[in-house]
């Protein structure tokens, strides 16, 4: 076993498929899953891959909050309508257990674990029912200045409208917002995608809070 050395503070992220025992197609939904991961890990490297783990579960780390928070934004879009995603992001130290195995520990990990409980327990109640991705710090995650444990209500205040937002449009929204998260891809093309026009396309943009589920994203981008 490789030495176990220890990484100073980084955003890790853990994700699940939401209701994936009810899947009539076990092996397609793996496909799916593990083809929507590559496409993200392509637009948001991270520090150690996105990658399934066991069953419908996967990881990755991050050099920052806002890389996390974006990668936790693709997925969902990346398999959303057909399949959705619940992810938990910790910041915390991380130990490398097993270099060669990928194998890490560490309370950046364990708050991770905690913040996906979180956001199930959530998804249960009615007000908070669209929650998928929720934030946690470590006590001992020190370094983590406004992106750390000052800001996690807010960090996580921003996650819960932005998931709302999501988990409220049509599968053609969904489809707009996804496009629109690629660069350099304007509305005109997204319109003859769909076979709509421009201002239709702008109109679910201002309607459907498309625009401000980007909005949001770009301010969370630029989080240490």
């Amino acid at each position: 076993m490789a030495r176990v050395k220890n990484k100073a503070s980084q955003c890790v992220l853990i994700g699940d498929v939401v209701g994936s025992r009810g899947s009539a197609d076990r092996h397609a939904l793996h496909r799916a899953l593990e083809d929507g991961l590559a496409g993200v890990d392509a637009a948001v490297p991270a520090i150690a891959g996105l990658r399934v783990t066991v069953g419908d579960e996967f990881q990755a780390s991050y050099a920052s909050l806002g890389d996390a928070l974006e990668a936790a934004l693709r997925v969902r879009l990346a398999l959303l309508p057909e399949v959705d995603t619940r992810i938990g992001v910790g910041r915390g130290p991380v130990t490398t257990l097993d270099a060669e195995r990928g194998i890490e520990d560490g309370p950046g990990w364990w708050a991770a674990r905690d913040a996906i409980e979180a956001a199930e327990e959530a998804a249960d109640r009615p007000a908070t029912r669209h929650l998928r991705t929720t934030y946690r710090v470590a006590p001992d995650a020190g370094g983590a200045s406004a992106a750390g444990a000052s800001s996690e209500d807010a960090i996580n205040a921003a996650l819960l409208c932005r998931d709302h937002l999501v988990g409220s449009m049509s599968e053609r929204s969904i489809r707009l917002l996804r496009g629109l998260m690629e660069p350099h891809t304007t509305q005109g093309e997204l319109a003859a995608r769909e076979g709509i026009s421009a201002s239709a396309v702008s109109q679910r943009v201002r309607a459907d809070g498309i625009g401000a589920v980007l909005a949001a994203q770009a301010l969370l981008r630029g989080l240490a």
